[in-house]
């Protein structure tokens, strides 16, 4: 069996997985703990390939991967090597998965809790409550615009919560990063295309976050952000060189 073949046959047991988000996640750390820096960098490359030509399962596959390799990274014994692994084998699209830095823009922490304090006069512990509670729409809506995370995080589980609010959030500017980074890591909205198309063209995500979420753009918004003059270079570059892939070939 070739490599794709066997590629295919990981994504097609990957995704039927039953238990959401984080049952993949974590089979798709064992399945790259399995396999020396080498082998893992190459199933990185064919899952993107397949997700690249159109095929829904690996890219529902290649999203556990990314996810996997922030959130189950100590799981990987190799996760380190990867990246350099990547660099050796010409593997540019796995490569950049692995790119960092601060985000292109940011919003000052002093300046964020001044805002949030302005807006929001009661304890932390009432606000998570009333953030993760609330069935008021016009309440959600300002909870939707605090800085800190945890807040954010209770409001990502309000089960009244709807995905045009969390596409707000996800493009709020000025942003602080830990509310983006709370919605990328939400099992609930993570999934969501316009919830990560929002992330990764807000200029206040971190680069790590975005670079696993580039890979799961459509061809249209690749091409949208590779020319986004607000984002940073590094995701312009990734977005860049997983566009020149398609144009030219599949073979690292």
């Amino acid at each position: 069996m070739n490599e794709r073949a066997s590629t295919l046959l990981i994504v097609q047991r990957l995704v039927v997985l039953s238990g959401g988000d984080e049952v993949r996640r974590k089979a798709a750390a064992r399945l790259l703990a399995e396999l020396d820096p080498t082998g893992a960098t190459t199933l990185l490359h064919e899952v993107q390939v397949l997700a690249r030509r159109g095929r829904r399962d690996a890219s529902e596959a290649l999203h556990a991967f990314t996810r996997a390799l922030e959130l189950e990274a100590g799981a990987i014994p190799h996760v380190e090597l990867l990246q350099r692994a990547a660099a050796l084998s010409g593997a540019e699209t796995v490569e950049l998965l692995f790119s960092t830095g601060e985000a292109a823009m940011a919003y000052d922490a002093t300046a964020a809790a001044r805002a949030d304090a302005k807006l929001f006069n009661q304890p932390l512990g009432v606000l998570k409550s009333r953030a993760r509670l609330t069935q008021n729409p016009d309440e959600m809506a300002r909870f939707a615009v605090a800085s800190n995370a945890a807040v954010v995080r209770e409001l990502l589980r309000n089960a009244r919560l709807t995905e045009d609010l969390v596409v707000r959030i996800a493009a709020r500017r000025p942003a602080r990063p830990e509310p983006l980074v709370e919605i990328w890591r939400s099992e609930r909205w993570t999934t969501r295309p316009a919830v990560r198309r929002a992330l990764a063209f807000n200029p206040y995500l971190p680069v790590e976050v975005g670079a696993r979420i580039v890979p799961l753009l459509s061809r249209a918004e690749l091409i949208e952000l590779s020319k986004d003059t607000t984002v940073h270079a590094s995701l312009k570059a990734q977005a860049q060189a997983l566009l020149s892939a398609g144009r030219a070939g599949d073979e690292p």
